[in-house]
């Protein structure tokens, strides 16, 4: 798995706007509203090696501070310039209102692929990158309020440890996100997948990244997925409680979520 994500890194931004059409943007923005974080909020995104949730998550708890900031000028008309001024510098100074997001990934290539973006696309305050396996997290217990994994689950030797090491980070009252490929419920639906996912993504694979070998092991991976009810199971068996998943696309991908009580 290792050597997959390895090869595929540079390329591997290029290759899910290919296989998914463009989709797997709105399943992680459905993710983030899902998640609906507040300024402050403390989130650990494993398997996160391109940033793509980390930034969708920092854009999001900036819009929501401008809000808050707009809210609390118009309900204080009476404010002086000077007193409005203030508050413009403060939201300035703090734009994230305490929040930080943490990126961890197995994958030194694909976490610097996420640094390069980060710095290109102008996002530093509010997140750093760690070096390290969902199975064995270099987290202290009770650290974050969310912990999210995208499209990363199915790549983990043992579900069962690193959803053990995702309660075992989380706070009380933290929550678990998952955004991961799921089984078709729809049986038309499902012919028409499996001949996409075996006919076209490895020859996508094959012409964008000029790697075959590793697009048709992901499309191997989704297959020998747990499909919803199972992972629901493995989620409560790792201690989570009020345990669900929403199926997106007739089940191709599902976010399923839990808290930690």
């Amino acid at each position: 798995v290792y050597q997959v994500f390895e090869s595929v890194a540079k390329k591997y931004d290029v290759m899910n706007d290919s296989m998914t059409l463009g989709i797997h943007r709105v399943w992680k923005d459905i993710l983030m509203h899902k998640m609906n974080p507040s300024p402050g909020t403390l989130l650990l995104d494993v398997a996160g090696g391109t940033g793509d949730i980390a930034f969708r998550f920092i854009n999001y708890v900036r819009s929501v501070r401008e809000r808050q900031l707009q809210r609390k000028l118009r309900h204080h008309q009476n404010l002086s310039w000077q007193e409005i001024s203030e508050s413009y510098q403060e939201d300035k100074s703090k734009p994230l209102g305490d929040s930080q997001v943490v990126v961890c990934d197995i994958n030194k290539e694909m976490l610097k692929v996420g640094k390069q973006k980060a710095q290109h696309l102008g996002y530093s305050e509010g997140l750093s990158w760690v070096l390290g396996n969902a199975e064995e997290l270099p987290f202290d217990d009770d650290m974050f309020d969310v912990y999210t994994i995208a499209f990363g689950i199915r790549n983990v030797t043992r579900i069962d440890l690193a959803l053990q090491e995702a309660y075992r980070v989380l706070k009380p009252g933290g929550r678990f996100l998952c955004l991961e490929f799921s089984h078709v419920s729809n049986p038309l639906l499902s012919r028409l997948y499996d001949l996409y996912s075996f006919q076209v993504i490895p020859v996508l694979g094959e012409v964008i990244a000029g790697d075959w070998k590793s697009y048709q092991y992901l499309v191997e991976s989704i297959r020998r997925f747990p499909p919803q009810e199972e992972l629901k199971a493995m989620i409560e068996d790792a201690g989570f409680f009020k345990v669900d998943y929403q199926n997106l696309n007739s089940g191709i991908v599902a976010i399923h979520s839990g808290f930690k009580l």
